[in-house]
């Protein structure tokens, strides 16, 4: 029997009873609920169902899931119950809890963004209805990824019995590290991928660097979340109540970004959204690795592991992008068993995709960061390819890219001014015990949100503590 179990959550009511086969709730488009004068709590969380979580896949007919422990032996249900916190009732409150003190109003436009970030939660994001597939330690590796393939879902947090909580992540990554490690040839059967279970993988590729599992509260900020998405350098953020140990949902890059891009035209925008790529830097533009059309399967693999890259542009033999495979696409070897014979091309492994390619979504240096946050939005991608007039790779712009522009840079502006005003106002010394106070709150909002670079929080520390200093000999003299 497989051990694990899928678990859909609808609406804000009490904890599910299992069910004994897993069914396709109805989904709504993400952007629908801008136009409906509906309450905003039922806005926030209808969704379009990103492939990332599986909503738009059930188990085929006449599949069936184990039945999971009860939620106080094995936190596994989705229920939106253990979320406290309550989205306001009105659409207008979205962006009414942008409202700030008297003198951030005048301030530039530039951190607009990592403000609404930091002024909604986690669990505003979290959809009413979506499914959660949990697999448990001692699962078999091959069932576990034909779980993964058989729900449409690209990860799974993995439950540990023994410590009765949720120990890590298992993704594609994962499958793609097991054939770079113990693939040989089409004539030698992978003995580890077929009879490995979970926890036995986990013992031989972490060994001793296992680490505690990169979570976040559904009472964390969206900016919390992207911090810890970008910083962690991870693609997937289980949303863990901290109360019931239950597992919420997974935040993606692309799920924060879209939710972000349904008020942006509610905002006012800041000024580096009008200009080019080339202007601002973003992306990666030198040692891009790439592929071609008749590159076998195993070297690619190869690259992804070796690179840490999550995606390979395949460029023909004139220079020009034709396509693109990635890690995602990597999943079809398991959906199709031909993970045992990765010496075929690149080319033969892609006509498997399993959903419609459209082909590879590009962008060019020239074009503003506003129609590279739209298109990658529209497009439902990872990353967008840039390329130059012949349609030759110059770059690649990814999701995290994007957020680190629109979300942390302007956090890190931020601790630097503080870190400026700071050195000035130590220059001139404190007058006021108010000032004194207005330094501290600079200081514990710079620490708090995470300032991008441990360096600075490190000086407005030292500042912060000279300040302090500073006003108790002041308060001696008087």
């Amino acid at each position: 029997m497989l051990k694990f179990w899928a678990i859909e959550a609808s609406g804000l009511s009490s904890s599910p009873s299992t069910p004994t086969q897993v069914t396709k709730q109805p989904t709504f488009p993400l952007e629908s609920y801008k136009h409906e004068p509906e309450r905003l709590e039922a806005r926030l969380h209808s969704s379009s169902s990103p492939p990332d979580t599986g909503q738009k896949f059930g188990l085929s007919p006449g599949q069936s899931v184990a039945k999971p422990p009860t939620p106080a032996s094995t936190p596994c249900t989705t229920s939106k119950a253990a979320a406290s916190p309550q989205p306001p009732a009105a659409s207008e409150g979205m962006l009414e809890k942008l409202e700030l003190e008297d003198e951030a109003v005048g301030e530039s436009e530039s951190d607009i963004y990592m403000r609404f970030m930091r002024s909604h939660k986690c669990y505003d994001i979290v959809p009413t209805s979506s499914k959660l597939v949990v697999f448990d330690t001692t699962l078999q590796v091959k069932k576990a990824f034909f779980a993964l393939v058989a729900n449409g879902v690209r990860a799974a947090p993995l439950w540990e019995s023994k410590k009765q909580s949720f120990v890590g992540m298992l993704t594609i990554t994962d499958f793609i590290n097991i054939l770079h490690r113990y693939y040989k040839s089409p004539m030698v059967q992978i003995y580890e991928l077929e009879e490995h279970k979970i926890e036995t993988w986990r013992e031989l590729y972490l060994q001793e660097t296992f680490k505690p599992l990169v979570n976040i509260s559904p009472d964390a900020s969206l900016f919390d979340a992207v911090y810890s998405l970008i910083k962690n350098k991870i693609h997937r953020l289980p949303v863990i109540d901290p109360v019931s140990g239950n597992a919420l949902y997974i935040l993606t890059h692309k799920r924060i970004l879209k939710f972000l891009q349904l008020f942006v035209s509610e905002m006012p925008k800041p000024a580096f959204m009008k200009k080019n790529l080339d202007e601002l830097g973003i992306g990666t533009y030198h040692n891009i690795a790439f592929i071609h059309p008749d590159t076998p399967i195993i070297k690619a693999l190869n690259i992804f592991v070796d690179r840490r890259i999550s995606a390979l542009p395949v460029v023909d033999e004139s220079g020009k992008v034709v396509d693109i495979y990635s890690k995602f696409d990597v999943i079809n070897l398991a959906a199709e068993k031909t993970y045992n014979n990765l010496d075929i091309t690149v080319t033969q492994a892609l006509q498997h995709r399993s959903q419609y390619f459209e082909g590879v979504v590009k962008c060019s240096k020239l074009e503003t960061l506003e129609t590279i946050v739209d298109r990658i939005v529209k497009a439902e991608v990872h990353r967008l390819v840039v390329v130059n007039e012949a349609d030759s790779i110059v770059g690649i712009i990814s999701l995290s890219d994007i957020l680190q522009a629109l979300v942390l840079t302007p956090a890190e502006a931020e601790c630097v001014r503080s870190h400026h005003e700071l050195q000035r106002d130590g220059e001139t010394g404190p007058e006021t015990g108010s000032e004194l106070c207005r330094w501290k709150t600079i200081f514990i909002e710079s620490l708090q949100y995470g300032c991008g670079d441990e360096f600075i929080c490190l000086v407005l520390l030292q500042k912060a503590l000279a300040r302090v200093w500073n006003g108790f000999l002041l308060l001696c003299h008087t």
